[in-house]
């Protein structure tokens, strides 16, 4: 018997010594586990997820200081737990290790020489593999030992890669020309065809993406084609799914849930496990074809249905007054509540990559305001001493914090350590700004000294002409180039100045190079007879005739990496998508927090602009804010998630509820038609640019008084844009969510042990997903109800299961999509009835005072909308005021009259999108 009459397997884990340790026979089903995620609305940032249970402590076996307990020294602070359920869909547990999925051996059927089609249904962790590997198995049959290469599936940089032997030695390959999007469920099937001989003297790849393994398949790029024809080797090698080579690739992280090999495109099945009807902990499965899969050592059947993970940061301990009754009431939070805490600001990302690339010296020179010199971060470097410089005055460099000003007459002077090992080239960089009118007179820019031929390196630089001279270890010149002429964008914006001395035999070629900050270089250079030698010191007097100077992020090298290293840091990555900055971001802090995209790499995000120094939650969520998507936490693992705002629109409901059907929809069900969410007036301000504001000027929610509107509710957003030319579409944006007229439903709950049948698709659910609900009570305006799932809550009980689902609207997420006969109609004003109608009516006049309506055979059918009354309009008639319009009445179940001068609009008109 199944729950609800048998009780639900709720199970907890605490990680002890790093191992997943069963404590379910210790948590008290007298105070249920209650787990909440998500956020409280839409708009706000994701609250810390959490859970709290019971524990009974009656050994002392939870009290963390206690050197009695089993657990002593292995429990406390943020020790990890997590909650699962188990029953429903099995699957194919795969772990990251070697040896984790399922074989089977070799067999004629499998010996596929010619055309293949690998089909594989799995929900993993990570679809995109992080750097440095960026390749995993998924299946193949394949080894390299005794050139027993066929073939094998992998992700390789988020997209599908097909790899095939002719001969089980020499390989070929097609990768899918775009990569797939990783959708919130991180379900998804992934199809990859080969023909070997396309009739053209060659052979075709072809990539397919579904949401499951039984389709619909949609075609991923454009086929791959490579000369020549094909065919694969008669391998002995095993079949396997998930660590599907004897290769060093990484293996994938999640669940498997069927695999399908067919002996031609669309052929015969020649295997096809179903891993989602197997028996949890079965050591093999017999598929379809008959064939036995057995578990590798690192993978398994489950039924585990993880509903949260987190760390418990404290282990209250409680007793009654007789002291028999002892408890632990512990509350975990999730991977946000632990960034939340402390909240260190990461540096500037210049001082954050510069030392990356290991440069000999490094002086930032982001002092706070009365420091007297610049320290290095490098080891071995002492700091860079100065005169006339006035720290924290200039914060305009994207990728740095305040940098210093420099009077003129200013001096730096450092020394730079030997290189490790010998090096042909050295070279420096100084990133500076002048302001005010460039000088008249060459002023020294920089100055440096070497050990070569050159002991004296000076740069002088005015508005018009530059030099580059070089003095001997005699003090003569003995370098001088011709008059440069100096960049006109070498003032009034920060520029890199480089400059790289490097030889070859015995020509020792010096090169200057002007780079303005995220634009253009401009560069010369000219050759000499010696030595380079190696930087030892910078040594400069700046100018005194050199206004506004300041300077900052200056670098000494051994290599010719100054583009690289700077490149992008140096502005703050301004530009930057904002999923780009948060899987950059998530990179560069991998050991704090891992995340996953969910974005179509077809539809880039939002760009941002630069990334000042701030503590990482806020660097994320500054990202998330920009874009208008959405920031949470994983169920599963340690890990956050991010589904930009494109996944957000014209979803397909990932949840079906009936109001009428028994036990779906648990009381109470209740609108809420109140002024919460209204914004009528929205100011969208550019951080450090120009603002945009959308103003609501008429219609029911309008900025007017009432009865003609609700009366003026303003709201002011500042957001880390890229361009001034941002804001406004983002205003006009947050005036449609803020304008949408429709009773909000805060809170729809479910009680599973009423309708267990809900179980599997309420495991599948993402924050963020859409859910409808049908058959709605007369006394409720017409369905469906259309709702985006904006938090989700559980108490898993023995045999009650309570889900409360924190919703919000989801028609204003529906947009419009370009040549859709649904979706792409754009509305129009100034229709009316021109005459009263009845309640069957089915044609009738409509006036217009602008542009007739379309006549276009093709424009029909469409829905419109007069009182309440959803009609699908089939034909119109006349070319000019008045038209006839044909129509199907009460398509929502609305049976009415109407009178003369009623707006007739369309039902879902189309809304530009983000």
């Amino acid at each position: 018997m199944a729950f609800p009459m048998t009780p639900l397997d709720v199970r907890t884990e605490i990680q002890i010594d790093g191992v997943w340790t069963d404590i379910t026979a210790d948590v008290y089903s007298r105070s249920p586990i209650g787990i909440e995620c998500g956020r409280s609305e839409e708009g706000v940032r994701t609250t810390p997820s959490k859970a709290t249970l019971e524990l009974n402590n009656r050994l002392g076996k939870y009290s963390p200081r206690n050197p009695n307990s089993p657990y002593f020294e292995k429990i406390g602070r943020n020790t990890p737990v997590r909650v699962s359920v188990h029953g429903w869909n099995s699957y194919l547990n795969v772990t990251g290790q070697n040896n984790s999925g399922a074989t089977t051996p070799d067999t004629a059927a499998l010996d596929l020489t010619g055309d293949i089609d690998v089909r594989l249904d799995a929900s993993l962790d990570r679809w995109v593999t992080p750097a440095p590997a960026q390749h995993t198995d998924l299946a193949g049959k394949y080894l390299t030992t005794g050139g027993q290469r066929s073939w094998m599936l992998q992700e390789r940089r988020g997209k599908i890669y097909l790899e095939w032997s002719p001969d089980g030695t020499t390989v070929l390959n097609a990768t899918s020309t775009v990569a797939p999007a990783v959708p919130p469920s991180r379900r998804m099937a992934w199809r990859a065809t080969l023909d070997v001989d396309n009739g053209a003297g060659g052979w075709t790849a072809m990539f397919y993406t579904a949401e499951t393994i039984a389709g619909p398949w949609t075609q991923l790029g454009a086929p791959v084609t490579g000369t020549g024809t094909t065919a694969l080797f008669n391998s002995s090698a095993p079949l396997k799914v998930g660590d599907a080579t004897n290769l060093v690739y990484s293996k994938p992280v999640g669940q498997i849930h069927a695999f399908q090999l067919r002996n031609g495109i669309d052929g015969t099945l020649v295997a096809n496990p179903d891993f989602t009807a197997q028996t949890p902990g079965a050591p093999s499965v017999t598929d379809s074809t008959g064939k036995v899969w057995t578990m590798a050592a690192n993978g398994s059947i489950r039924n585990k249905h993880v509903l949260f993970h987190g760390d418990i940061s404290s282990w209250p301990t409680r007793w009654d007054v007789s002291g028999n009754d002892v408890y632990v009431t512990a509350e975990a939070g999730g991977t946000l509540r632990r960034l939340g805490q402390g909240r260190k600001a990461l540096d500037s990302t210049l001082r954050r990559r510069l030392p990356s690339y290991a440069p000999l010296a490094y002086w930032p020179c982001e002092e706070p305001e009365g420091a007297t010199q610049a320290y290095s971060p490098l080891a071995g470097v002492t700091p860079l001493a100065v005169t006339g410089f006035d720290f924290a005055k200039n914060d305009s460099l994207g990728g740095s914090s305040a940098l210093p000003a420099v009077a003129p007459g200013g001096t730096m002077r450092g020394r730079v350590p030997a290189p490790s090992a010998p090096s042909t080239v050295w070279a420096v960089c100084m990133p500076y700004r002048v302001d005010g009118t460039p000088p008249v007179a060459e002023q020294e820019m920089f100055s440096c000294t070497s050990t070569g031929t050159i002991r004296r390196w000076r740069i002088t630089q005015s508005g018009i002409y530059s030099h580059v001279l070089g003095y001997d270890a005699a003090g003569a010149l003995a370098v001088e180039s011709a008059p440069i002429i100096t960049p006109s964008d070498a003032y009034g914006r920060w520029v890199r100045l480089e400059f790289t001395v490097s030889q070859s035999g015995g020509t020792v070629t010096w090169t200057i190079r002007w780079t303005v900050v995220g634009g253009i270089a401009q560069s010369t250079f000219d050759t000499y007879a010696g030595t380079a030698g190696t930087l030892s010191q910078i040594d400069t007097v700046f100018g005194p005739g050199l206004p506004d100077l300041s300077v900052g992020h200056i670098t000494a090298w051994s290599a010719a990496v100054i583009g690289p290293a700077y490149d992008s840091a140096d502005h703050g990555f301004t530009g930057e998508t904002a999923t780009d900055r948060l899987a950059r971001l998530a990179a560069e802090e991998a050991r704090t927090v891992a995340l996953s995209l969910y974005t179509d790499p077809a539809n880039p995000t939002t760009r941002l602009g630069s990334q000042r120094p701030a503590d990482l939650l806020t660097l994320l969520q500054d990202s998330a804010d920009a874009d208008g998507g959405i920031l949470y936490e994983s169920k599963t693992d340690a890990s956050l998630a991010y589904r930009d705002v494109n996944s957000l629109y014209n979803q397909t409901p990932r949840l079906v509820l009936s109001y009428a059907a028994d036990g779906e929809i648990g009381p109470p069900l209740e609108p809420t038609d109140d002024d919460q969410k209204t914004r009528n007036d929205i100011t969208i301000t550019r951080q450090g640019g120009s603002s945009a504001r959308a103003v609501l000027d008429s219609g029911p929610l309008s900025v007017q008084a009432p009865p003609y509107g609700v009366g003026v509710y303003d709201d002011a957003v500042t957001l880390n844009l890229a361009t001034d030319d941002q804001p406004e579409p983002i205003a006009s944006w947050r005036l449609h969510l803020g304008t949408w007229d429709e009773a909000r439903y805060p809170s729809v709950r479910l009680m599973l042990h009423a309708a267990p049948h809900l179980i599997p698709a309420v495991l599948k659910l993402t924050i963020g997903d859409r859910i409808q609900i049908t058959d709605l009570p007369p006394w409720l305006p017409p369905g469906p109800l259309d709702l985006l799932v904006q938090g989700i809550s559980h108490v898993p009980d023995q045999y009650t299961w309570d889900v409360q689902l924190i919703c919000t609207p989801a028609g204003p997420w529906r947009v419009g999509v370009y040549d859709s006969a649904d979706l792409g109609k754009a509305d129009a004003s100034g229709f009316q009835l021109n005459s009263g109608i009845t309640s069957t009516a089915t044609s009738f006049s409509v006036t217009s005072t602008g542009l007739p309506w379309t006549t276009t055979p093709s424009d029909f059918p469409t829905r419109i909308l007069i009182g309440g009354e959803e009609m699908t309009l089939t034909g119109v008639t006349g070319t000019s005021s008045p038209q006839f319009f044909a129509v199907t009445r009460s398509v929502n179940g609305i049976v009415k009259s109407h009178l003369a001068g009623s707006p007739v609009a369309l039902a879902r008109p189309a809304v530009y999108a983000l």
